[in-house]
């Protein structure tokens, strides 16, 4: 199993013979160069969204219909951009797992804000979630854009997950201390990956606090479009 992060929040996770694109932003994004959008897109079979601020969408419908594959989110937003935009779609809900080839993806609660931009001003597009990703033996948490929440105690006792891909870069979401915290009371984890940071001056630049909130457990700091094996 292959994770590659695209920068910010978005991940391209190979597993047999599926290739998600996880929160996949291409355009605009200062930590990826338009050199290497191909690379992070060829192969993808399924593209997983987590909600729908530009910053993790910007790209996907474009991709879908590109790359002739379906988005796979949560069902209200999956709903409408199936009856609007020529998209495949596969929309569930929390509480809910669908079977992405040998994969296994469980949708799982965050807690953030889900708009998206039209003529009109924004509107909601459903719920943010994160997943639970089973592939290969091992299960990894994708926490999309959120902050800690109780839900993360029963999140871990019930999936037990070996990697947690953790937003944390602060001001939109759980900060690196924040991240440490809820990592060592709710998960047992083995990795830990951040992501959601870095990409502004906004943001934490650094994964150090991670780092020493979590002794024993291997913080993985990504650099993008470089391959970490499980």
């Amino acid at each position: 199993m292959k994770l590659i992060w695209l920068g910010h929040g978005g991940f391209r996770l190979e597993t047999g013979e599926t290739t998600l694109l996880i929160d996949p932003w291409l355009t605009g994004n200062p930590m990826l160069d338009d050199s290497q959008h191909d690379a992070a897109t060829k192969g993808a079979t399924h593209i997983l969204l987590t909600h729908a601020h530009f910053d993790h969408v910007a790209d996907v419908l474009g991709l879908a219909k590109h790359l002739s594959i379906p988005i796979i989110g949560q069902y209200d937003l999956m709903g409408y951009w199936g009856e609007t935009e020529g998209v495949e779609t596969l929309g569930f809900n929390k509480g809910g797992t669908v079977d992405v080839g040998e994969t296994r993806v469980s949708m799982v609660p965050a807690s953030h804000s889900n708009t998206f931009s039209t003529r009109d001003g924004l509107r909601t597009a459903g719920s943010e979630v994160g997943y639970m990703i089973r592939a290969e033996g091992q299960v990894i948490y994708v926490s999309g854009d959120t902050d800690i929440m109780a839900d993360m105690d029963w999140m871990g006792d019930y999936y037990r997950p070996d990697i947690g891909i953790l937003s944390a870069g602060g001001h939109f979401t759980m900060d690196m201390k924040a991240a440490a915290y809820a990592a060592k009371r709710y998960f047992a984890f083995k990795t830990v990956i951040p992501c959601h940071y870095r990409t502004f001056p906004l943001l934490e630049q650094s994964a150090q606090d991670l780092i020493d909130g979590l002794p024993g457990v291997n913080v993985i700091e990504p650099q993008v479009m470089k391959e970490i094996e499980f």
